[in-house]
């Protein structure tokens, strides 16, 4: 069965498994969690234990893991699963590199520290600021992107596309593109291009490289803003090639 876990800071969620879990125990405890997440526009730090006396997942409710996992992929923040199983903790630690959002496997004597994880403030993310007077985000990478970090651009640019309706240019600015921390971290960049591209005019990547040679032609067919290229010391030339296009429709 599925039980709520009590007594959980604040902003943390949580569920034990214990015995056999079914479909229904889905359906009681976890979907109106992440349905009520859903209603109140909130992101979701879980804590999933699994206890000793832990015997599986039904078919049914293994299904219904998978559909509630990806109906609300995005609404995770950071995930903390407590399991002494070696199978449950080397599955996970497989999938957590795929998730958009950091998790990270405890045993079941270390819950309070699982807890004080997922409650712990989120780090410093990449580096940028929006300039109110050019409509331009930049963007300044000095390590691996993480899935945070795009979770904090949105946060910024959101507010400004809904009040504006569009941005008129991103620019990239670093020595050299870090790349990404995992897999997950990829496709959250992937998920934050699709969910803006259609509301940015220009991206510039003053980004010395030949990887920033080659991104232009590379980003193309898959975003409808124009994306140029500039030497790192060029920033504000970057700058004012991204401002000076009217903003998209």
């Amino acid at each position: 069965m599925l039980e709520p876990l009590k007594d959980l800071p604040p902003g943390v969620d949580g569920i034990r498994a214990t015995g056999r879990v079914t479909k229904d125990d889905y359906e009681r405890v976890f979907a109106p969690m992440l349905e009520a997440a859903h209603r109140e526009g909130r992101r979701v730090r879980l804590i999933y234990q699994f206890v000793p006396e832990f015997d599986g997942l039904t078919p049914g409710a293994g299904l219904e893991d998978v559909r509630l996992g990806l109906k609300y992929l995005r609404l995770f923040e950071r995930v903390a699963v407590v399991a002494d199983q070696t199978w449950i903790r080397e599955g996970v630690r497989l999938l957590g590199t795929m998730m958009p959002c950091p998790v990270k496997v405890f045993g079941n004597a270390e819950l309070q520290a699982a807890i004080t994880w997922a409650a712990a403030p989120v780090e410093g993310t990449v580096p940028h600021r929006l300039l109110p007077d050019a409509g331009v985000l930049v963007v300044e990478p000095s390590r691996p992107l993480r899935a945070e970090d795009f979770d904090a651009l949105a946060l910024t640019v959101d507010p400004w596309i809904e009040a504006q309706g569009t941005l008129r240019g991103i620019v990239v600015h670093t020595r050299g593109f870090p790349g990404w921390q995992n897999m997950g971290s990829l496709l959250r960049h992937i998920t934050f291009v699709r969910d803006h591209h259609r509301r940015v005019g220009r991206v510039a990547l003053a980004v010395d490289g030949k990887v920033a040679e080659f991104a232009p032609t590379l980003a193309e067919p898959f975003v409808d803003a124009e994306v140029r290229q500039f030497d790192y010391d060029h920033l504000d030339d970057a700058i004012e090639w991204a401002r000076s296009r009217p903003a998209p429709a």
